[in-house]
């Protein structure tokens, strides 16, 4: 893992569909801006040519789509090169990453929806990871009702998108236990009004932002 220069942070976004991530992301980078932060954003999985490619493969709605065992690999490997290419060289750099989903969505998505083992996944997350952690995660918590009704007015649903309802609420529960074990949580209730949601993420990410002027 390459040494990450202390004024560097990296922060990732969870959540189910319909969370709004989207829209506190676009918050966040004027955030950012407003206080003369370098940073980059970025996605999982995705955020290199490769992870790209395997992001398509992995949404995509096929007749055969990949096994339980397959989609983790694919989200691990996507995961390594995206490290390698952008995580690790920016932090080093001394510019923060803001990255929608990381290894949470992992946990939550093929652990705890899909009921793959989650010392299987502890073990790829070592592998890959060397240790690496997001410093804060900001995870927008939503009834999956909710947000699945939302991301069907958003856009077509995706692989992932049209799971049952049972799936998300797996998920959400898998994100909520995650959330409970790790301090670098900060849980946001992404029902409330986006000027609340907004109010909370100042309010959180205040320390952090002055912490590293």
């Amino acid at each position: 893992m390459a040494k990450q220069n202390t004024s560097a942070k990296f922060i990732t976004l969870e959540g189910g569909e319909g969370a709004g991530k989207s829209t506190s992301r676009d918050f966040i980078e004027r955030l950012l801006k407003q206080h003369q932060i370098p940073f980059i954003t970025s996605r999982e999985p995705g955020g290199t040519a490769i992870g790209e490619q395997l992001r398509t493969l992995l949404l995509t709605k096929v007749e055969t789509p990949p096994v339980p065992s397959a989609e983790l690999l694919m989200m691990f490997a996507a995961r390594a090169q995206h490290l390698h290419e952008v995580i690790e060289p920016a932090l080093a750099r001394g510019v923060w990453v803001l990255c929608d989903r990381f290894t949470d969505a992992t946990y939550a998505y093929q652990g705890y929806g899909r009921g793959y083992d989650l010392e299987a996944i502890g073990t790829l997350e070592r592998l890959v990871q060397q240790g690496r952690q997001p410093d804060l995660t900001l995870l927008f918590d939503i009834d999956p009702r909710v947000g699945i009704e939302r991301a069907r007015q958003r856009a077509e649903l995706d692989r992932f998108e049209e799971e049952a309802l049972s799936f998300f609420e797996r998920v959400r529960n898998g994100y909520l236990q995650r959330a409970a074990m790790e301090s670098r949580f900060a849980v946001i209730d992404a029902a409330r009004s986006v000027e609340d949601v907004q109010a909370t993420l100042t309010e959180t990410l205040r320390p952090i932002i002055e912490g590293s002027m």
